[in-house]
Protein backbone atom coordinates (compact mmCIF):
# COMPACT_ATOMS: atom_id res chain seq x y z
CA UNK A 1 0.00 0.00 0.00
CA UNK A 2 1.51 3.32 -1.07
CA UNK A 3 1.75 6.11 1.45
CA UNK A 4 1.39 9.57 -0.07
CA UNK A 5 3.97 12.06 1.11
CA UNK A 6 3.44 15.69 2.01
CA UNK A 7 4.77 18.27 -0.41
CA UNK A 8 7.56 19.28 1.93
CA UNK A 9 8.77 15.67 2.16
CA UNK A 10 8.98 15.32 -1.62
CA UNK A 11 10.86 18.61 -1.91
CA UNK A 12 13.21 17.58 0.87
CA UNK A 13 13.91 14.20 -0.72
CA UNK A 14 14.78 15.90 -4.00
CA UNK A 15 17.30 18.09 -2.21
CA UNK A 16 18.78 15.07 -0.44
CA UNK A 17 19.33 13.22 -3.71
CA UNK A 18 20.70 16.40 -5.32
CA UNK A 19 23.25 16.63 -2.48
CA UNK A 20 24.61 13.13 -3.10
CA UNK A 21 22.32 11.55 -0.50
CA UNK A 22 23.85 13.40 2.42
CA UNK A 23 22.52 16.13 4.68
CA UNK A 24 20.58 17.15 7.77
CA UNK A 25 16.85 17.85 7.93
CA UNK A 26 15.35 20.00 10.68
CA UNK A 27 11.60 19.41 10.92
CA UNK A 28 9.14 20.03 13.72
CA UNK A 29 8.05 17.03 15.79
CA UNK A 30 4.98 15.34 14.35
CA UNK A 31 5.49 16.48 10.76
CA UNK A 32 6.74 13.16 9.39
CA UNK A 33 10.52 12.85 9.78
CA UNK A 34 10.42 9.06 10.16
CA UNK A 35 8.38 8.56 6.99
CA UNK A 36 10.73 10.93 5.17
CA UNK A 37 13.76 8.85 6.18
CA UNK A 38 12.15 5.50 5.33
CA UNK A 39 11.10 6.77 1.92
CA UNK A 40 14.63 8.07 1.31
CA UNK A 41 15.92 4.60 2.22
CA UNK A 42 13.46 2.83 -0.12
CA UNK A 43 14.19 5.06 -3.10
CA UNK A 44 17.94 4.82 -2.62
CA UNK A 45 17.68 1.05 -2.25
CA UNK A 46 15.78 0.76 -5.54
CA UNK A 47 18.31 3.05 -7.23
CA UNK A 48 21.10 0.72 -6.07
CA UNK A 49 19.30 -2.42 -7.17
CA UNK A 50 18.63 -3.56 -3.61
CA UNK A 51 22.30 -3.39 -2.59
CA UNK A 52 22.04 -1.27 0.55
CA UNK A 53 22.84 -1.80 4.22
CA UNK A 54 20.92 0.50 6.58
CA UNK A 55 22.10 1.70 10.00
CA UNK A 56 19.67 3.72 12.14
CA UNK A 57 20.95 5.39 15.33
CA UNK A 58 18.56 6.62 18.03
CA UNK A 59 19.07 8.06 21.53
CA UNK A 60 16.72 5.74 23.48
CA UNK A 61 15.38 2.21 23.61
CA UNK A 62 11.83 3.50 23.21
CA UNK A 63 12.76 5.16 19.93
CA UNK A 64 14.51 2.00 18.78
CA UNK A 65 11.28 0.02 19.24
CA UNK A 66 9.28 2.69 17.42
CA UNK A 67 11.68 2.66 14.48
CA UNK A 68 11.49 -1.12 14.29
CA UNK A 69 7.70 -0.99 14.09
CA UNK A 70 7.77 1.83 11.52
CA UNK A 71 10.36 -0.04 9.47
CA UNK A 72 8.35 -3.28 9.52
CA UNK A 73 5.21 -1.47 8.39
CA UNK A 74 7.11 0.40 5.71
CA UNK A 75 8.80 -2.68 4.31
CA UNK A 76 5.49 -4.56 4.20
CA UNK A 77 3.56 -1.70 2.64
CA UNK A 78 6.19 -0.20 0.37
CA UNK A 79 8.65 -2.90 -0.64
CA UNK A 80 6.81 -6.16 0.06
CA UNK A 81 9.98 -7.68 1.48
CA UNK A 82 8.53 -10.21 3.88
CA UNK A 83 11.87 -11.87 4.54
CA UNK A 84 13.29 -8.59 5.75
CA UNK A 85 10.33 -8.09 8.07
CA UNK A 86 10.80 -11.56 9.57
CA UNK A 87 14.55 -11.71 9.96
CA UNK A 88 16.33 -8.71 8.49
CA UNK A 89 15.93 -6.12 11.28
CA UNK A 90 18.57 -6.23 14.00
CA UNK A 91 18.50 -4.34 17.30
CA UNK A 92 21.54 -3.38 19.36
CA UNK A 93 21.13 -1.76 22.76
CA UNK A 94 18.48 -1.48 25.50
CA UNK A 95 18.87 -5.20 26.22
CA UNK A 96 18.93 -6.34 22.56
CA UNK A 97 22.05 -7.97 21.08
CA UNK A 98 21.07 -9.13 17.62
CA UNK A 99 23.77 -10.16 15.19
CA UNK A 100 25.18 -7.07 13.52
CA UNK A 101 25.05 -8.48 9.98
CA UNK A 102 21.32 -7.86 9.41
CA UNK A 103 20.41 -5.81 6.37
CA UNK A 104 18.61 -3.28 8.59
CA UNK A 105 20.20 -2.42 11.94
CA UNK A 106 18.84 -0.09 14.65
CA UNK A 107 21.21 1.02 17.40
CA UNK A 108 20.76 2.88 20.66
CA UNK A 109 23.58 5.42 20.79
CA UNK A 110 25.13 3.93 23.95
CA UNK A 111 25.83 0.71 22.02
CA UNK A 112 26.60 2.40 18.72
CA UNK A 113 29.52 4.35 20.20
CA UNK A 114 31.75 1.32 20.49
CA UNK A 115 30.82 -0.79 17.47
CA UNK A 116 29.04 1.16 14.72
CA UNK A 117 32.10 2.84 13.21
CA UNK A 118 33.94 -0.49 12.92
CA UNK A 119 30.92 -2.20 11.35
CA UNK A 120 30.31 0.53 8.78
CA UNK A 121 33.97 0.61 7.81
CA UNK A 122 34.05 -3.18 7.48
CA UNK A 123 30.95 -3.30 5.25
CA UNK A 124 32.20 -0.50 3.01
CA UNK A 125 35.51 -2.32 2.54
CA UNK A 126 33.57 -5.46 1.60
CA UNK A 127 31.95 -3.55 -1.26
CA UNK A 128 28.59 -2.78 0.39
CA UNK A 129 26.59 0.43 0.13
CA UNK A 130 25.73 1.86 3.57
CA UNK A 131 23.08 4.38 4.61
CA UNK A 132 23.35 5.92 8.10
CA UNK A 133 20.17 7.54 9.49
CA UNK A 134 20.97 9.62 12.60
CA UNK A 135 17.69 10.32 14.37
CA UNK A 136 17.62 13.16 16.93
CA UNK A 137 21.09 13.95 15.62
CA UNK A 138 21.55 16.92 17.95
CA UNK A 139 22.59 14.30 20.54
CA UNK A 140 25.55 13.08 18.54
CA UNK A 141 27.91 16.04 18.74
CA UNK A 142 29.09 15.23 22.29
CA UNK A 143 32.61 13.91 22.73
CA UNK A 144 31.49 10.37 23.54
CA UNK A 145 28.91 10.14 20.78
CA UNK A 146 31.33 11.38 18.14
CA UNK A 147 32.86 7.91 18.28
CA UNK A 148 30.17 6.68 15.87
CA UNK A 149 31.75 8.78 13.11
CA UNK A 150 35.34 7.56 13.61
CA UNK A 151 35.22 5.62 10.35
CA UNK A 152 34.90 8.73 8.14
CA UNK A 153 38.64 9.49 7.65
CA UNK A 154 39.21 5.92 6.39
CA UNK A 155 36.61 5.63 3.61
CA UNK A 156 38.07 7.89 0.95
CA UNK A 157 38.14 5.10 -1.62
CA UNK A 158 34.56 4.09 -0.84
CA UNK A 159 32.94 7.41 0.16
CA UNK A 160 30.69 7.31 -2.93
CA UNK A 161 29.09 4.24 -1.37
CA UNK A 162 28.34 5.91 1.97
CA UNK A 163 25.12 7.89 2.44
CA UNK A 164 23.70 9.64 5.50
CA UNK A 165 20.65 11.54 6.71
CA UNK A 166 20.47 13.49 9.97
CA UNK A 167 17.07 14.23 11.55
CA UNK A 168 16.19 16.70 14.31
CA UNK A 169 13.43 19.05 15.39
CA UNK A 170 15.88 21.27 17.24
CA UNK A 171 19.40 21.58 15.87
CA UNK A 172 22.15 23.19 17.96
CA UNK A 173 24.05 26.24 16.80
CA UNK A 174 27.68 27.32 16.64
CA UNK A 175 30.45 24.75 16.86
CA UNK A 176 28.03 21.90 17.62
CA UNK A 177 26.17 22.45 14.34
CA UNK A 178 29.42 22.86 12.45
CA UNK A 179 30.56 19.46 13.68
CA UNK A 180 27.30 17.75 12.72
CA UNK A 181 27.39 19.22 9.22
CA UNK A 182 31.01 18.08 8.84
CA UNK A 183 30.01 14.44 9.40
CA UNK A 184 26.42 14.27 8.10
CA UNK A 185 26.43 16.93 5.43
CA UNK A 186 24.99 20.41 5.31
CA UNK A 187 21.54 21.34 6.57
CA UNK A 188 19.45 20.82 3.44
CA UNK A 189 15.95 21.54 4.69
CA UNK A 190 14.13 23.39 7.47
CA UNK A 191 10.47 22.74 8.18
CA UNK A 192 9.38 24.67 11.25
CA UNK A 193 6.14 25.40 13.07
CA UNK A 194 5.14 28.13 10.62
CA UNK A 195 5.67 25.99 7.55
CA UNK A 196 3.98 22.95 9.10
CA UNK A 197 0.97 25.01 10.16
CA UNK A 198 0.57 26.57 6.71
CA UNK A 199 1.09 23.19 5.06
CA UNK A 200 -1.53 21.58 7.32
CA UNK A 201 0.86 18.78 8.29
CA UNK A 202 0.34 19.36 12.02
CA UNK A 203 -2.76 20.11 14.03
CA UNK A 204 -3.85 23.71 14.69
CA UNK A 205 -3.23 24.58 18.32
CA UNK A 206 -4.53 26.98 20.93
CA UNK A 207 -1.88 28.07 23.44
CA UNK A 208 -3.00 29.31 26.85
CA UNK A 209 -0.65 31.31 29.06
CA UNK A 210 -2.01 31.00 32.60
CA UNK A 211 -0.59 33.42 35.14
CA UNK A 212 -0.42 32.16 38.73
CA UNK A 213 0.53 33.84 42.01
CA UNK A 214 2.62 32.76 44.97
CA UNK A 215 1.14 32.32 48.41
CA UNK A 216 2.20 35.15 50.74
CA UNK A 217 4.93 33.05 52.42
CA UNK A 218 6.26 31.86 49.05
CA UNK A 219 6.36 35.44 47.75
CA UNK A 220 8.30 36.60 50.83
CA UNK A 221 10.84 33.78 50.42
CA UNK A 222 11.23 34.51 46.70
CA UNK A 223 11.88 38.21 47.31
CA UNK A 224 14.43 37.45 50.02
CA UNK A 225 16.28 35.01 47.76
CA UNK A 226 16.23 37.51 44.89
CA UNK A 227 17.71 40.20 47.11
CA UNK A 228 20.58 37.91 48.14
CA UNK A 229 21.17 36.75 44.57
CA UNK A 230 21.30 40.35 43.32
CA UNK A 231 23.83 41.27 46.00
CA UNK A 232 26.07 38.32 45.17
CA UNK A 233 25.87 38.99 41.43
CA UNK A 234 26.94 42.59 42.03
CA UNK A 235 30.08 41.37 43.77
CA UNK A 236 30.84 38.96 40.95
CA UNK A 237 30.24 41.62 38.30
CA UNK A 238 32.68 43.92 40.04
CA UNK A 239 35.40 41.25 39.80
CA UNK A 240 34.34 39.95 36.36
CA UNK A 241 32.73 42.82 34.37
CA UNK A 242 32.11 40.65 31.30
CA UNK A 243 29.64 38.34 33.07
CA UNK A 244 26.65 40.32 31.80
CA UNK A 245 27.63 39.56 28.18
CA UNK A 246 27.34 35.79 28.64
CA UNK A 247 24.40 33.57 27.75
CA UNK A 248 22.76 31.68 30.65
CA UNK A 249 24.65 28.51 29.73
CA UNK A 250 27.97 30.37 29.41
CA UNK A 251 27.33 32.20 32.70
CA UNK A 252 26.76 28.91 34.53
CA UNK A 253 29.98 27.44 33.13
CA UNK A 254 31.93 30.57 34.08
CA UNK A 255 30.50 30.52 37.60
CA UNK A 256 31.50 26.88 37.96
CA UNK A 257 35.02 27.85 36.93
CA UNK A 258 35.10 30.70 39.45
CA UNK A 259 33.73 28.42 42.18
CA UNK A 260 36.72 26.14 41.64
CA UNK A 261 39.33 28.91 41.53
CA UNK A 262 42.01 29.62 44.12
CA UNK A 263 40.44 32.94 45.06
CA UNK A 264 38.47 31.53 47.98
CA UNK A 265 36.38 34.65 48.58
CA UNK A 266 35.10 34.79 45.00
CA UNK A 267 34.79 31.00 44.89
CA UNK A 268 32.44 31.12 47.90
CA UNK A 269 30.51 33.98 46.31
CA UNK A 270 30.04 32.06 43.04
CA UNK A 271 29.02 28.88 44.90
CA UNK A 272 26.51 30.78 47.02
CA UNK A 273 25.09 32.49 43.93
CA UNK A 274 24.55 29.17 42.12
CA UNK A 275 23.08 27.51 45.20
CA UNK A 276 20.60 30.32 45.88
CA UNK A 277 19.64 30.44 42.21
CA UNK A 278 18.86 26.71 42.35
CA UNK A 279 16.79 27.16 45.53
CA UNK A 280 14.83 30.01 43.94
CA UNK A 281 14.21 28.01 40.79
CA UNK A 282 12.93 25.12 42.89
CA UNK A 283 10.64 27.45 44.81
CA UNK A 284 9.14 28.71 41.55
CA UNK A 285 8.76 25.20 40.10
CA UNK A 286 7.03 23.86 43.20
CA UNK A 287 4.72 26.81 43.86
CA UNK A 288 1.56 25.45 45.46
CA UNK A 289 -0.76 27.13 42.95
CA UNK A 290 0.48 24.88 40.15
CA UNK A 291 -1.10 21.67 41.46
CA UNK A 292 -4.39 23.37 42.34
CA UNK A 293 -4.55 24.98 38.90
CA UNK A 294 -3.73 21.71 37.09
CA UNK A 295 -6.49 19.87 38.96
CA UNK A 296 -9.02 22.59 38.12
CA UNK A 297 -7.92 22.57 34.49
CA UNK A 298 -8.44 18.82 34.19
CA UNK A 299 -11.85 19.18 35.85
CA UNK A 300 -12.96 21.80 33.31
CA UNK A 301 -11.66 20.12 30.15
CA UNK A 302 -13.70 17.75 28.00
CA UNK A 303 -13.75 14.32 29.64
CA UNK A 304 -12.95 12.71 26.29
CA UNK A 305 -9.63 14.59 25.89
CA UNK A 306 -6.35 12.73 26.29
CA UNK A 307 -4.03 14.88 28.37
CA UNK A 308 -0.26 14.92 28.96
CA UNK A 309 0.88 16.92 31.99
CA UNK A 310 4.58 17.83 31.76
CA UNK A 311 6.48 18.47 34.99
CA UNK A 312 10.08 19.07 35.95
CA UNK A 313 10.04 17.50 39.43
CA UNK A 314 9.21 13.88 40.24
CA UNK A 315 7.91 14.72 43.73
CA UNK A 316 5.48 17.20 42.19
CA UNK A 317 4.35 14.67 39.58
CA UNK A 318 3.68 12.08 42.28
CA UNK A 319 1.70 14.55 44.37
CA UNK A 320 -0.43 15.55 41.38
CA UNK A 321 -1.00 11.87 40.55
CA UNK A 322 -2.43 11.32 44.05
CA UNK A 323 -4.69 14.37 43.77
CA UNK A 324 -6.04 13.40 40.33
CA UNK A 325 -6.64 9.80 41.36
CA UNK A 326 -9.22 11.15 43.80
CA UNK A 327 -11.14 13.01 41.09
CA UNK A 328 -10.39 10.77 38.07
CA UNK A 329 -9.91 7.29 39.57
CA UNK A 330 -8.20 4.73 37.32
CA UNK A 331 -7.81 7.31 34.55
CA UNK A 332 -4.38 8.68 35.52
CA UNK A 333 -0.88 7.31 34.97
CA UNK A 334 2.68 8.37 35.81
CA UNK A 335 5.76 8.21 33.61
CA UNK A 336 9.14 9.14 35.08
CA UNK A 337 12.59 7.71 35.75
CA UNK A 338 11.82 6.40 39.25
CA UNK A 339 8.87 4.29 38.08
CA UNK A 340 11.02 1.66 36.38
CA UNK A 341 11.12 0.78 32.68
CA UNK A 342 8.41 -1.91 32.76
CA UNK A 343 6.00 0.26 34.77
CA UNK A 344 6.60 3.14 32.37
CA UNK A 345 6.05 0.91 29.38
CA UNK A 346 2.78 -0.40 30.83
CA UNK A 347 1.59 3.12 31.59
CA UNK A 348 2.33 4.29 28.06
CA UNK A 349 0.54 1.28 26.56
CA UNK A 350 -2.52 1.96 28.72
CA UNK A 351 -2.47 5.60 27.62
CA UNK A 352 -2.27 4.62 23.96
CA UNK A 353 -5.08 2.09 24.42
CA UNK A 354 -7.28 4.66 26.18
CA UNK A 355 -7.70 2.86 29.49
CA UNK A 356 -6.11 5.93 31.07
CA UNK A 357 -6.52 9.37 29.54
CA UNK A 358 -4.23 11.52 31.73
CA UNK A 359 -0.47 10.98 31.63
CA UNK A 360 1.73 12.83 34.14
CA UNK A 361 5.30 12.85 32.89
CA UNK A 362 8.67 14.38 33.65
CA UNK A 363 11.65 14.82 31.34
CA UNK A 364 11.69 11.13 30.39
CA UNK A 365 8.93 11.73 27.84
CA UNK A 366 10.45 14.75 26.11
CA UNK A 367 12.19 12.63 23.47
CA UNK A 368 11.92 9.09 22.23
CA UNK A 369 8.25 8.40 22.82
CA UNK A 370 5.42 8.49 20.33
CA UNK A 371 2.09 9.64 21.80
CA UNK A 372 0.18 10.44 18.61
CA UNK A 373 -3.33 10.83 19.97
CA UNK A 374 -2.78 13.26 22.87
CA UNK A 375 -4.78 16.44 22.23
CA UNK A 376 -4.03 18.47 25.37
CA UNK A 377 -0.73 19.39 27.00
CA UNK A 378 -0.37 21.06 30.39
CA UNK A 379 3.06 22.48 31.23
CA UNK A 380 2.98 22.18 34.99
CA UNK A 381 6.34 23.85 35.53
CA UNK A 382 8.39 25.45 32.83
CA UNK A 383 11.78 24.74 31.33
CA UNK A 384 14.23 27.32 30.00
CA UNK A 385 15.25 24.96 27.19
CA UNK A 386 13.75 25.99 23.86
CA UNK A 387 14.39 22.45 22.62
CA UNK A 388 12.25 20.94 25.39
CA UNK A 389 9.47 23.46 24.75
CA UNK A 390 9.26 22.60 21.06
CA UNK A 391 9.43 18.86 21.80
CA UNK A 392 6.60 19.11 24.31
CA UNK A 393 4.46 21.09 21.90
CA UNK A 394 5.24 18.43 19.30
CA UNK A 395 3.66 15.76 21.52
CA UNK A 396 0.18 17.22 20.94
CA UNK A 397 0.26 18.77 17.45
CA UNK A 398 0.41 15.63 15.36
CA UNK A 399 -2.22 15.83 12.64
CA UNK A 400 -5.72 14.97 13.84
CA UNK A 401 -9.17 14.55 12.33
CA UNK A 402 -10.42 17.42 10.21
CA UNK A 403 -11.39 20.40 12.34
CA UNK A 404 -9.84 19.03 15.55
CA UNK A 405 -7.42 21.30 17.41
CA UNK A 406 -4.81 20.73 20.07
CA UNK A 407 -4.53 22.79 23.25
CA UNK A 408 -1.46 23.62 25.29
CA UNK A 409 -1.66 25.23 28.74
CA UNK A 410 1.48 26.88 30.10
CA UNK A 411 1.43 27.65 33.83
CA UNK A 412 3.80 30.38 35.01
CA UNK A 413 4.26 32.40 38.20
CA UNK A 414 3.86 36.11 37.57
CA UNK A 415 6.56 38.61 38.54
CA UNK A 416 9.31 36.01 38.78
CA UNK A 417 12.32 34.98 36.72
CA UNK A 418 10.10 32.43 34.94
CA UNK A 419 9.19 33.17 31.32
CA UNK A 420 5.61 34.35 30.85
CA UNK A 421 5.62 33.28 27.18
CA UNK A 422 5.91 29.61 26.19
CA UNK A 423 7.32 30.23 22.71
CA UNK A 424 8.69 33.54 21.43
CA UNK A 425 7.15 33.02 17.99
CA UNK A 426 3.56 31.82 18.25
CA UNK A 427 1.72 33.86 15.64
CA UNK A 428 0.81 30.66 13.81
CA UNK A 429 -1.31 29.67 16.81
CA UNK A 430 -4.16 31.36 18.60
CA UNK A 431 -2.96 32.68 21.95
CA UNK A 432 -5.01 33.23 25.12
CA UNK A 433 -3.83 35.08 28.23
CA UNK A 434 -5.54 33.88 31.43
CA UNK A 435 -5.01 34.37 35.14
CA UNK A 436 -5.83 31.88 37.89
CA UNK A 437 -6.79 32.66 41.48
CA UNK A 438 -5.86 29.63 43.61
CA UNK A 439 -7.82 30.84 46.64
CA UNK A 440 -11.02 31.39 44.65
CA UNK A 441 -10.33 28.39 42.32
CA UNK A 442 -11.21 30.68 39.42
CA UNK A 443 -9.84 31.29 35.94
CA UNK A 444 -10.13 34.76 34.48
CA UNK A 445 -10.19 35.74 30.81
CA UNK A 446 -11.49 39.32 30.38
CA UNK A 447 -13.05 38.93 26.92
CA UNK A 448 -14.75 35.69 27.92
CA UNK A 449 -15.83 36.99 31.33
CA UNK A 450 -17.50 40.04 29.78
CA UNK A 451 -19.64 37.79 27.60
CA UNK A 452 -20.49 35.54 30.54
CA UNK A 453 -21.60 38.53 32.62
CA UNK A 454 -23.82 39.76 29.78
CA UNK A 455 -25.36 36.30 29.22
CA UNK A 456 -26.08 35.64 32.92
CA UNK A 457 -27.52 39.15 33.32
CA UNK A 458 -29.80 38.49 30.36
CA UNK A 459 -30.95 35.19 31.88
CA UNK A 460 -31.65 36.76 35.26
CA UNK A 461 -33.48 39.72 33.72
CA UNK A 462 -35.66 37.35 31.69
CA UNK A 463 -36.71 35.50 34.85
CA UNK A 464 -34.84 32.24 34.22
CA UNK A 465 -35.23 29.65 36.98
CA UNK A 466 -32.44 29.52 39.58
CA UNK A 467 -31.54 25.90 38.73
CA UNK A 468 -31.05 26.85 35.06
CA UNK A 469 -28.81 29.74 36.07
CA UNK A 470 -26.73 27.43 38.31
CA UNK A 471 -26.36 24.93 35.45
CA UNK A 472 -25.35 27.73 33.08
CA UNK A 473 -22.75 28.95 35.60
CA UNK A 474 -21.31 25.42 35.81
CA UNK A 475 -21.04 25.15 32.03
CA UNK A 476 -19.57 28.63 31.67
CA UNK A 477 -16.86 27.93 34.26
CA UNK A 478 -15.59 25.13 32.00
CA UNK A 479 -15.78 27.26 28.88
CA UNK A 480 -13.28 29.78 30.22
CA UNK A 481 -10.33 27.41 29.63
CA UNK A 482 -11.54 26.29 26.20
CA UNK A 483 -12.02 28.13 22.93
CA UNK A 484 -15.40 26.52 22.16
CA UNK A 485 -17.21 29.85 22.45
CA UNK A 486 -15.25 31.06 19.43
CA UNK A 487 -16.38 28.23 17.14
CA UNK A 488 -18.79 29.00 14.26
CA UNK A 489 -22.47 28.65 15.14
CA UNK A 490 -22.99 25.75 12.72
CA UNK A 491 -20.12 23.80 14.29
CA UNK A 492 -21.57 24.34 17.78
CA UNK A 493 -25.00 23.27 16.50
CA UNK A 494 -23.42 20.02 15.33
CA UNK A 495 -21.90 19.49 18.76
CA UNK A 496 -25.34 19.97 20.35
CA UNK A 497 -26.84 17.36 18.03
CA UNK A 498 -24.02 14.89 18.74
CA UNK A 499 -24.10 15.29 22.55
CA UNK A 500 -24.80 12.01 24.35
CA UNK A 501 -25.46 13.40 27.81
CA UNK A 502 -27.63 16.22 29.13
CA UNK A 503 -24.66 17.91 30.81
CA UNK A 504 -22.70 17.83 27.55
CA UNK A 505 -25.65 19.23 25.59
CA UNK A 506 -26.16 21.99 28.17
CA UNK A 507 -22.52 22.96 27.82
CA UNK A 508 -22.76 23.37 24.06
CA UNK A 509 -26.06 25.25 24.32
CA UNK A 510 -24.28 27.73 26.61
CA UNK A 511 -21.40 28.03 24.14
CA UNK A 512 -23.86 28.75 21.34
CA UNK A 513 -25.58 31.46 23.38
CA UNK A 514 -22.22 32.90 24.39
CA UNK A 515 -20.93 33.05 20.80
CA UNK A 516 -23.84 35.28 19.82
CA UNK A 517 -23.60 37.69 22.80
Amino acid sequence: MKTELYGWQEECLKRWFDHNNRGIVQAVTGSGKTMLALTAMSRLERQLGGRLRVKIVVPTGALMRQWKQALQEHLTDELQIQTAVRSGIGLRGAGFKCASDCKYMIYVINSARYELARQILGELRQGENVLLIADECHHYESEQNRLIFEFLPYIKEREDHFFCLGLSATLPSGSSLRYLTSVLGRKIYHYGLKEASVGNTISPCNIYHISLSFRADERAEYEELTEQITLLYGKLRKAYPSLHTLSPKELFEELRRIAGSKNHRLARTASSYMNLTFIRKRLVALASARLICACDLVDRLDKKEKIIIFGERISQADELYTLLQNTCPEKVGRFHSQMGSQANKNTLERFRAGSIRILIACKAIDEGLDVPDASVGIILSGTSSQRQRIQRLGRIIRRKAEGEKASLYYLHIEETSEDSCYLPDTEVYRLFELTYDAEMRRFCHPAYDNRVFALLSEMKNSGAASDKIREAERCLRSGCVRADWMLPQDVIAGKIQAAKYVSERNYWVCMKKLSSV
